[in-house]
């Protein structure tokens, strides 16, 4: 449904046998059981209506897809998903081609396929009761492909590229061009390893006028760059589309779609392939993107009085996704990575209008993301990870249950995204002038100066020689032993992490045989996405961070970890698994851990990824707020590979702020085999006159041509944490282990007694594990043995955590769900002090409580009065709630309030935001959650009073206004069923 929803999206790699039209004859049409067009919809069309099912009368709708091997994933739904049919709303199910299987007709997890080897299945819905409808899949008969000829007879210059397995064979790519002295040449590409969609084993592409060529000597190496210049423009439309929106009806917008099988502008991707390498080539399209994911409030919107901003609310869109979207999620920040070098690359005369709209959305949105989502006891941003939104993949097993808990967590890539907003903002501030515009440039910066002093106070684990990519959740907060390659590499690029932080990162992050994983440690019983995967983009960063750093090593990774993508995959894709680099690992074995679960074709970010590499990162070549900077990275791995017949290579014709320039760089002798390094910059002319590395826009005319000579090979840093291990094994030298579990939590005497249990280690390669327990997000102790452990030094409020520890490999896994000894004082909706705005309804089949209903509309009330506390201290005020707007990875209509704690004199003890996300809905006796907690200094002796009132979520905006579900075209969803409150003393 959208990259961020990517949970639903497991391992769904199939092609369509064509969109198929409704046929018979108008009685049989009159007659279908249904109004409205029903599809099968999952990854292999991002979950969109490619695949519309035809009636073919007595309530049979059917349609054919051409699937690949895989465990594929899916459902029955309709264009708006109005009507959503899994075979079980409450767990998963995994269909057996030729059983009929009853569907619910309520939303739930997603249903599966698995198929050994590609075939064409037949989906049946029998939807003559619509009430009831069945599903049945059958294999039918798949023609054969005919045979094809050989792509590269009759080409005038060839060139191939062979690369290593992890199981000790080879893959080759083949290049072929039949115009190779032309201008505009045209390639053939084909491959050698199967492809993970069906389709030929070959792609022809011709150069882009108006991009960017590449003459390097290398024939694939040329080509490549290309084939990356080609799905740029594939991926440049004129409207874009996406089933949640607009009933998936075109969207007019001169803008970049996702990739292939994403046709809509998502916030953080468009931002991340933007500043790796898109703005630079095309910002106004970039530019036209941006605006895209900015919106005002809709008409009718109120403002309620603690929002922060302009009364408009104009500011950058947090896209669907974890709990309904914002601020469980709040990377929407990455839009600033863009912004920043679309301001960079526009022309003078479109620069002031953009950086105008830039400065007001960025500072609507700082304003409210410090309301909702800055904690100041650690002064950090609160918020699911950049990019890692498929919570399942990377967070703890337990947090899918508790999204409030994922909430509260601060990661580290997401913070580095606040870092880079405030910077910008403070900057374009600055620009302005008045003095309103530099008190706030002021205010930006020292916020900008303080987040980058949090970050290293707080994240920074010494031992490990990293960040830690995220900290447990509130009751813990500890910064956890999880670490991932974005956020290292993103602390690099923006300087918040020091020139020796940045030497630590890029020795200690593990790399495997074809590069660096996106997470580490890899987490257990999880397919292939964000786990167990490498993403282009996230690689492209780290290659910029080693550029930056010197370090030749994890640089030479990156350079093969992109080439070979795009080589032997025959398009810049999403992802791939990380020890063996496959586009789809088939393990048969366990068909639950397949995957990459999706990967499209031309993904944006990997397409800006490559482009990037060898604009940016290859011949140096970046835009300044003056001009160019030219800093080249050729190490002598690329002299003695990819450009080892060159003496010179060129990138012609790249066109920046109308200036079409040629950059050529003449390379140094080829260094000797045992010889390793980068080449330092010798001299830099440009028409012919001499330059420095820094080269302003008055400099440069249309036609300029720059010369970069490279001199001496410097050694730079060499340094690289080498790992490697089967992919089809759970071993502990790359994977965590499972989470323990506490069971008790007990006072004795002057201390605590806390009782856990070992992790289950089913299906794991054998490994020796300790426990570490933590106290208040402190280690209390290490390496000790599951069951009972005293705390002889645990306070009456302390609060309980425990890891596991791989001993051989110091793995570890995330933390368990943290148990406090306090035990809260809580009361329900039945209370006489509760006083509410809507009626307490009754239990039901799903809810077994009291609960006040769907309550949330913008004039609600929700007070309890008359308050007390048993004694001094530090609490955490939380409601009691359930949310089933949507469901937990999905929406924009996650529950995001203002609760104020006023004393009997009426002044006020704390207010702010508390959020309260979307929860699992079962069949029967749902479970209730607790909100985010507001931090509470509380005495005894008084009275207390607390107030729940209404901020604003994402489907306030108008942006939202045709989102199909909850918070979408029927206005906006802040609602939410409480059941009570709790206030747990934690200090």
């Amino acid at each position: 449904m959208k990259p961020s929803s990517i949970a639903l999206a497991c391992s769904l790699l199939v092609q369509s046998a064509g969109v198929l039209a409704a046929t018979g004859t108008p009685a049989a049409l009159a007659a279908a059981p249904l109004r409205y067009d029903i599809y099968v919809r999952g990854a292999f069309n991002g979950w969109g209506t490619d695949n519309v099912m035809v009636y073919k009368g007595e309530g049979v709708y059917e349609t054919d897809i051409l699937v690949s091997p895989g465990n594929h994933a899916f459902k029955i739904g309709s264009k708006d998903w109005t009507a959503e049919w899994v075979a079980n709303p409450s767990s998963s199910v995994t269909v057996a081609p030729g059983t009929v299987y009853p569907l619910d007709t309520h939303p739930g997890p997603e249903d599966y396929l698995f198929a050994k080897q590609t075939e064409t299945y037949r989906f049946r819905v029998d939807a003559a009761n619509p009430a009831k409808p069945l599903l049945s899949v059958t294999r039918v008969a798949t023609p054969p492909a005919a045979a094809a000829g050989d792509p590269h007879a009759g080409a005038a210059a060839n060139a191939s590229l062979r690369f290593a397995t992890w199981d000790g064979k080879q893959e080759s790519a083949r290049f072929s061009s039949k115009n190779p002295q032309a201008n505009l040449r045209t390639y053939v590409q084909s491959t050698t390893m199967q492809l993970r969609d069906p389709g030929p084993q070959f792609v022809s592409y011709t150069e882009e006028a108006g991009l960017p060529t590449l003459r390097s000597g290398n024939l694939a190496f040329d080509a490549l760059f290309a084939l990356a210049g080609r799905e740029m423009k594939q991926d440049s439309v004129k409207e874009i589309r996406d089933g949640n929106y607009n009933g998936n009806a075109p969207i007019p917008c001169d803008c970049f779609e996702t990739g292939e099988k994403w046709h809509y502008v998502w916030t953080r991707d468009l931002s991340y392939a933007a500043d790796l390498g898109l703005a630079m080539l095309d910002p106004q399209r970039v530019r036209n993107s941006l605006m895209f994911k900015l919106s005002g409030f809709r008409p009718g919107v109120v403002k309620a009085p603690q929002v922060a901003g302009t009364a408009d609310g104009f500011q950058i869109v947090q896209d669907t996704g974890s709990g309904g979207s914002w601020p469980v999620s709040t990377d929407r920040i990455t839009w600033a990575f863009a912004a920043e070098d679309v301001l960079q690359a526009l022309p003078p005369d479109q620069r002031p209008a953009f950086a105008a709209a830039a400065l007001k959305a960025l500072s609507n949105t700082i304003e409210n993301d410090r309301l909702a989502a800055f904690d100041k006891a650690t002064g950090l941003y609160t918020g699911e990870e950049s990019f890692l939104d498929w919570r399942d993949q990377s967070y703890a097993r337990w947090i899918p249950d508790d999204l409030s808990s994922l909430a509260s967590s601060k990661a580290l890539s997401t913070n580095v995204g606040h870092y880079k907003a405030l910077s910008l903002a403070a900057q374009l501030a600055r620009e302005q002038g008045d003095e309103t515009n530099r008190e706030r440039a002021e205010r930006y910066a020292g916020w900008a100066r303080e987040l980058k002093q949090s970050i290293n106070a707080r994240l920074w684990l010494q031992d490990a020689g990293m960040y830690s990519s995220l900290t447990a959740p509130h009751f813990d907060g500890a910064p956890m032993h999880k670490f991932d390659w974005l956020g290292q590499s993103l602390a690099i690029v923006t300087g918040v992490a020091d020139g020796e932080r940045a030497r630590r990162i890029l020795a200690s992050y593990p790399h495997g045989p074809m590069g660096a994983p996106v997470i580490w440690p890899q987490q257990p019983d999880l397919p292939v996405y964000h786990n167990r995967a490498m993403w282009p983009f996230v690689t492209a960063y780290g290659l910029r961070a080693a550029a930056q750093a010197g370090n030749v090593s994890v640089a030479d990774a990156a350079y093969d970890t992109l080439v070979r993508g795009a080589a032997l995959n025959l398009s810049n894709m999403e992802n791939l698994e990380w020890l063996s680099g496959q586009p789809l690992l088939l393990d048969q074995a366990h068909p639950n851990l397949i995957g990459p679960v999706i990967s499209s074709r031309r993904q944006l970010w990997s397409v800006g990824a490559y482009l990037g590499m060898v604009i940016r990162d290859l011949f140096g070549v970046s835009t300044t707020g003056q001009g160019i900077a030219l800093h080249p990275f050729v190490t002598a791995k690329l002299r003695n590979g990819l450009l080892t017949d060159s003496e010179r290579i060129e990138l012609r014709g790249l066109r920046l702020q109308g200036r079409q320039l040629d950059v050529a760089m003449r390379l140094p002798a080829r260094a000797r085999g045992d010889e390793n390094g980068y080449y330092a910059v010798e001299r830099i002319s440009v028409d012919g006159k001499p330059a420095g590395d820094a080269l302003r826009w008055d400099q440069l005319k249309s036609g300029s041509r720059i010369e970069i000579v490279l001199g001496a090979l410097q050694a730079g840093d060499q340094a690289i944490h080498r790992v490697g291990a089967d992919p089809y094994q759970q071993t502990p030298a790359v994977f965590g282990p499972r989470e323990p579990r506490i069971t008790a939590l007990a006072r004795a005497g002057a201390g605590n007694v806390v009782s856990f249990v070992a992790s289950d280690q089913n299906g794991m390669a054998p490994g020796r594990i300790g426990y570490n327990v933590y106290r208040d997000g402190q280690l209390a102790a290490a390496n000790v043995a599951p069951g009972a452990w005293t705390d002889r030094s645990g306070a009456a409020t302390s609060c309980y955590a425990v890891e596991a520890q791989y001993l051989d490999s110091g793995n570890r896994s995330h933390h368990s769900v943290p148990r406090c000894a306090d035990e809260g004082v809580g009361l329900s909706v039945m209370d006489k002090r509760v006083q509410a705005s809507v009626p307490v309804a009754g239990p039901n089949a799903r809810f077994a409580e009291p609960h006040l209903a769907d309550w949330g509309k913008p004039q609600d009330q929700f007070t309890v009065s008359d308050l007390r506390v048993p004694q001094a201290g530090d609490y955490a005020v939380q409601v009691r709630y359930h949310n089933g707007a949507n469901q937990v990875n999905l929406g924009i209509s996650g529950g995001v309030k203002w609760l104020a704690v006023t004393d009997e004199s009426g002044a006020i003890v704390a207010q702010g935001v508390i959020q309260l996300p979307h929860a699992r809905i079962d069949n029967a006796n749902t479970p209730t959650v607790y909100s985010t907690p507001l931090a509470a200094r509380l005495a005894p002796n008084l009275r207390y009073r607390l107030q729940l009132s209404d901020f604003y979520n994402m489907s306030y905006l108008q942006s939202n206004s045709t989102f199909s579900a909850a918070g979408g075209v029927d206005g906006p969803s802040n609602r939410f069923d409480i059941y009570g409150v709790r206030l747990l003393r934690v200090r």
